[in-house]
């Protein structure tokens, strides 16, 4: 019950009070982010969701376009603005993306929408990620978010797919609200968010 009706309408319940009450804090950031980007506050990206149905992810942008001579994007880390990294800090980032979840694309929990390159990596059991609908936070998120390696990330997702339940949403609701304030797990060490996936054996 709670897995194919509950959720979906809890997400369109909490998304639209969201983003209602986060709509000042959306026009602030909107502006910082147009003049920091010359004039692209936004970033979009297809990702596939749930059973692998691509959709476009909206999200602020907090890096960049600058290039180098051979016109090749410069380094992450380099490409980061300080508004951007205020705004990744904080999560605000992801406030977007709560359109995604009005749209059906994704719910406000559940495995993170990653990068099409990864579908032809995943083993079975990784795959399992997509059986439900990708989040804005997840288990992974609550339990290392960028901190902790593919393997780990993975292992929480599928768990996650397997436990489903309003008790488990709330709690991961709970914690990620906790892990925002903190600022924990935003990148991996070495990296401005997290290294590349390029495949586990036997994962």
């Amino acid at each position: 019950m709670y897995r194919n009706f509950l959720k979906r309408l809890l997400d369109i319940l909490v998304a639209c009070t969201a983003l209602l009450l986060l709509s000042p804090l959306f026009a602030l950031v909107t502006v910082l982010l147009y003049f920091a980007n010359n004039g692209k506050p936004f970033f979009l990206q297809p990702r596939p969701g749930r059973n692998g149905k691509v959709f476009r992810v909206i999200k602020f942008k907090t890096m960049n376009d600058r290039r180098n001579t051979a016109g090749e994007l410069l380094p992450d880390a380099d490409r980061l603005t300080p508004v951007g990294a205020f705004v990744r800090k904080t999560s605000l980032d992801e406030i977007p993306q709560l359109m995604n979840v009005l749209k059906g694309d994704m719910s406000l929990i559940g495995p993170r929408p990653l990068l099409i390159d990864y579908l032809e990596l995943y083993s079975p059991r990784q795959a399992r990620r997509h059986e439900v609908r990708p989040g804005i936070t997840g288990w992974a998120q609550v339990n290392g978010r960028n901190a902790i390696s593919w393997k780990q990330k993975f292992d929480l997702d599928v768990w996650y797919v397997d436990h489903l339940s309003l008790l488990l949403d709330i709690r991961i609701l709970l914690l990620t609200v906790v892990k925002v304030f903190k600022s924990e797990g935003i990148s991996q060490q070495g990296h401005v968010s997290s290294e590349r996936f390029t495949g586990e054996v036997n994962a």
